[in-house]
């Protein structure tokens, strides 16, 4: 349970460190994929130093799914902030736990008491209550914003089942060469993106997804090893639960934003669910 808190509060980090690119109008596809390109340079070199840089069939092929995925999911999001409102994107984006929790209870069979489950349905209300105008999902005008809409939440639920995929597909102790692989997928088709679109790199673009990278890096590594020692059924809503209490205190107490009564209560609830669930 120890490794918990830290997850979430890199979760937690990792966003902030988006929000501060986008504050600074930094092209997002540029930031993810020179992230992701990060990643995976420094986890070959550590596989290069150790003489172990093969990888086997099962590894190779979770991580060319998860890092389509990762880089899809990015990209979706990205493309849907310009044309849809963000409180709707950032919602779909958020309640798409539900997706690795359920596959985590009925496909994998994960244990679930029903104080869990009580926690676990508390917390997906206060995701509600705190992303906010939640209600702009109901106002999308019309068939195509909500297509793109659909389309974060199933490629953001997939990501995050992937993660947990690592437990059962054998290879939790190949972390690091999984990590390896799903960056390097997910910056190789992110640099095709932006050669397709003719879209030149910036130094300022390139430093900060550096750096982002050596984060990032370090907060997948924390989320699997949580993952290999909590079930998916709690993992998934307490982290979505913690992360969007910090990221409304945050934007309350860091980036000077106002809080509406429904998020005040959204983070009312979302304490309450984190105390029942654990």
């Amino acid at each position: 349970m120890h490794w918990l808190p830290l997850a979430f509060a890199m979760e937690f980090g990792f966003g902030q460190l988006f929000k501060w690119s986008e504050r600074r109008n930094l092209y997002a596809p540029v930031v993810v994929s020179a992230n992701y390109l990060v990643v995976a340079g420094l986890l070959a070199l550590y596989a290069l130093s150790r003489g172990e840089l093969a990888v086997d069939d099962r590894t190779l092929q979770l991580g060319l799914v998860t890092g389509t995925v990762f880089i899809c999911s990015m990209l979706a999001m990205t493309r849907a902030l310009t044309l849809v409102k963000a409180s709707a994107v950032l919602t779909a984006f958020r309640l798409a736990l539900v997706v690795p929790t359920a596959v985590s209870a009925l496909v994998w069979n994960e244990p679930l008491t029903e104080l869990q489950a009580a926690g676990a349905l508390l917390a997906l209300v206060a995701l509600v209550l705190m992303t906010r105008d939640a209600g702009a999902l109901l106002h999308l005008g019309n068939m195509r914003n909500l297509a793109l809409v659909l389309l974060v939440f199933c490629l953001q639920g997939t990501s995050l089942t992937c993660l947990r995929w690592v437990q059962y597909a054998g290879i939790g102790g190949d972390q690091p060469k999984f990590l390896m692989v799903t960056g390097l997928v997910a910056g190789g088709w992110g640099a095709l993106y932006l050669l397709v679109n003719r879209r030149r790199p910036q130094k300022s673009e390139l430093a900060t997804g550096a750096g982002i990278g050596l984060y990032n890096l370090a907060a997948l590594m924390v989320i699997l090893t949580a993952l290999s020692q909590v079930p998916g059924t709690v993992f998934f809503p307490m982290m979505g639960c913690t992360v969007v209490v910090l990221d409304n205190l945050a934007a309350r107490f860091l980036w000077k934003e106002r809080l509406s009564p429904a998020t005040l209560a959204g983070i009312a609830l979302a304490l309450a669910a984190i105390c029942i669930t654990l």
